[in-house]
């Protein structure tokens, strides 16, 4: 039996489920597909042939999604000083340094972004059981170690996401909201695919992107055909 809402078995009768749509036709079917009372955020989920067990093929970055998320991203930031006060300035939703580390041990976690500077990292890096289980541990590779925090800010609540692959050589991106253009959701599909393009492990060998889907919050996911991702 299924057990899915009527809106989403609704949404399954409108378009082939099995088939591998284009880029563009993809995301029109799922921006149409999204009825709920609330703006769904629409995911892109690309299966990649690379072994995650390898570090060399472990695809991790960020993205800078020109037509921004459509979510107000929480930022904490871990500095002290001028540093501190230049995030302060920027936008930052928390910034700390002991004294934050202390809050995010007990239990405070209602950020989407962790940034740290450089000199922050030997406190940040006790935090591993609170921020690594979430994905939300600073790293170099993804920006979030910076001299320059206050940039760090700006560029995430500009639309700057972070990807990585899972277990399972998944990378997961939210693209925007259901309420966004085609056309603006077309240019963040791109800047993702390319970006994921740019960072194909020299190690990886055969079919680098081997399943690809996109779907909304509440919505069935519609499979791309991954040899025609250009939306």
């Amino acid at each position: 039996m299924n057990k899915k809402g009527k809106r989403y078995n609704d949404a399954l009768t409108k378009y082939d489920s099995q088939h591998h749509h284009g880029g563009q036709e993809s995301i029109e079917i799922v921006r149409s597909s999204a009825q709920a009372k609330f703006d769904e955020t629409i995911d892109l989920v690309v299966r990649l042939g690379v072994d995650p067990r390898k570090s060399e093929e472990m695809v991790r970055g960020t993205v800078a999604l020109p037509s921004g998320t459509g979510k107000n991203v929480k930022v904490a930031v871990f500095a002290q000083g001028a540093d501190a006060t230049a995030a302060k300035e920027a936008g930052a939703d928390y910034v700390g340094a002991d004294d934050l580390a202390t809050e995010v041990e007990g239990g405070m976690l209602d950020f989407d972004v962790a940034i740290s500077t450089p000199d922050m990292m030997p406190t940040v890096g006790k935090l591993g059981r609170a921020l690594g289980p979430r994905g939300l541990m600073p790293n170099p590779k993804s920006g979030t170690v910076t001299d320059d925090p206050a940039k760090a800010v700006q560029d995430f609540k500009g639309g700057k996401v972070e990807f990585r692959t899972d277990r399972y050589g998944n990378v997961q991106v939210p693209i925007g909201k259901a309420s966004f253009e085609t056309a603006s959701l077309v240019a963040n599909f791109n800047a993702v695919v390319e970006e994921l393009e740019r960072l194909k492990p020299s190690s990886s060998k055969g079919r680098y992107f081997k399943k690809v889907s996109i779907s909304s919050t509440m919505g069935p996911s519609v499979l791309i055909d991954p040899q025609n991702l250009s939306a």
